[in-house]
Formats: structure tokens, C-alpha cells, sequence
């Protein structure tokens, strides 16, 4: 998995590329597609992981299969670490 780090819109000292790639490879991470109504738009993801100091980051993403590119991302929020533990509670 490659991330492509250029031109990104969001600060990097708040949440640095190493604990984004750290979510990515958290085995428990949840992949969303959101729903869209318009098929023209570049299809984003959202990405809920977790880094290895277990700080919850909510990422949002586009992909070609290959390449990451991040749109932005920042801390989970309280709700969003519930349904992580939620969901992940439902898979064991």
C-alpha cells in the first residue's frame, strides 16, 4: 500500500503519516463506502483504525487499488470509537 503525501489539505503535526499508515494496517480497521447520489464524483472511503498507541483515527480516502490518497484525517470521535468496538465486538 502506497500513500501519496503531496498537496495534502489537512495538518500533518496533528495526525502524522506514520499513525495514518498505522490505522491502515490495524487488522480490526473498518472500510466504509459512503452513499452517493451522484456516479460522476470520485469515489471516497472512510477508514476507521487504530495506530499502535491505539489512537483511534477517522480517515477519509481515495483509492485506484494501489495508491492512497488521503482527503483527510483526524481523531476519532467519541461515536465513532463506539461503533469501532461495536462492529469489531460483532466479528469475534
Amino acid at each position: 500500500m502506497e500513500f501519496d503525501w503531496l498537496d495534502v489539505h489537512f495538518d500533518l503535526k496533528k495526525v502524522n503519516p506514520r499513525e495514518i499508515a498505522e490505522s491502515f494496517e490495524d487488522p480490526f480497521a473498518i472500510r466504509l463506502l459512503p452513499d452517493t447520489e451522484d456516479d460522476s464524483a470520485e469515489v471516497r472511503y472512510f477508514n476507521l483504525g487504530k495506530t499502535l498507541n491505539n489512537r483511534g483515527l477517522f480517515s477519509v480516502f481515495w483509492t485506484d487499488g494501489k495508491n492512497y490518497r488521503i482527503i483527510t484525517s483526524r481523531e476519532m470521535t467519541d461515536d465513532e470509537v463506539t461503533f469501532y468496538d461495536r462492529k469489531n465486538a460483532e466479528w469475534l
